[in-house]
């Protein structure tokens, strides 16, 4: 059991000496002061690079051979791994087992803070064990480098043969993954608030990673979301744009395509612009690993 003088210790838990009177700044003063606090957040990532570079290989190995991506965390953290997962099948056309999300607490907690269940080593290991296989990346997540909910996990999901990443803002906290990746962001404007500039640092070494993975794997073109589902008003617009940029045809053009494709954006390119069936497109895609560059080029 850790004690409460060594909580007091940890990065995250420190005081910042500029905000000591923060009940006594202006609505004007505390917009500036928080703007000023997060640029810190992107300096403490770019130092980061590397790890996360080898994170996303990592993650892009593990999808390419067929293993699942899981994000593990408890309190904020949980709820950004849950964001995460939960925005990879519309941006990218994945299917929702392909990236999930575990947060300690259930369900319940991504809506209603649970924050006793980060203490529950127990559950962790029971979540982890039932869910979790040998060839998956786990991704564990905790600000202050030692929730034990997540440390459990990750643990365990190394002992399960799974692959493992640590994403944490304690800079000196115990490696317990493959790859760790450290933030050094600085106390937060509200004492221990690691919803703050944690919770920014963290959300954008999300997106690198799921990003990062998911052009490797073929999911974008360029800077084309060319695997978006079209299951809203604006993704269907955006997906007849893109389509539209490849084709160089009209709105209705680009929407008869979709509709042939099954509203499949990558699919309707193809056809498009090769005169083939859906059949023969899907295939062709199927054929390079779901490349639209190699399907176009033959190459």
């Amino acid at each position: 059991m850790l004690s409460q003088a060594w909580y007091a210790r940890l990065p995250t838990e420190q005081s910042h000496p500029r905000t000591r009177a923060l009940d006594r700044c202006t609505p004007e003063q505390l917009a500036g002061l928080m703007a000023a606090e997060e640029r810190r957040v992107a300096r403490a990532v770019q130092t980061q690079r590397r790890a996360i570079g080898r994170a996303i290989r990592l993650i892009t190995d593990i999808l390419s051979r067929g293993g699942r991506l899981w994000f593990v965390g408890a309190g904020t953290s949980g709820r950004l791994g849950v964001l995460e997962a939960a925005e990879c099948p519309p941006t990218f056309g994945t299917p929702p087992a392909l990236v999930q999300a575990i947060i300690a607490g259930g369900r319940a907690a991504v809506f209603r803070s649970r924050e006793g269940a980060e203490d529950d080593r127990a559950a962790a290991r029971r979540i982890v064990r039932a869910r979790v296989r040998r060839g998956d990346a786990v991704v564990g997540i905790a600000a202050s480098g030692v929730t034990p909910f997540v440390a459990e996990a990750v643990r365990d999901a190394r002992r399960q043969g799974a692959r493992t990443i640590f994403i944490t803002c304690h800079p000196r906290a115990p490696r317990l993954a493959e790859v760790t990746i450290a933030l050094s962001v600085g106390p937060e404007v509200l004492t221990g608030s690691t919803r703050l500039k944690a919770g920014s640092a963290t959300k954008l070494v999300l997106n690198c990673l799921t990003l990062g993975a998911m052009v490797r794997l073929g999911k974008t073109h360029g800077h084309l979301m060319v695997d978006v589902r079209p299951t809203s008003r604006k993704l269907r617009a955006r997906a007849l744009r893109i389509i539209r940029t490849f084709t160089g045809g009209s709105e209705p053009q680009a929407a008869r395509a979709l509709l042939a494709a099954r509203g499949r954006t990558k699919v309707a390119i193809l056809m498009a612009r090769r005169g083939l069936t859906y059949r023969q497109a899907a295939q062709r895609l199927t054929v390079v690993h779901g490349s639209l560059q190699r399907a176009l080029t033959g190459r």
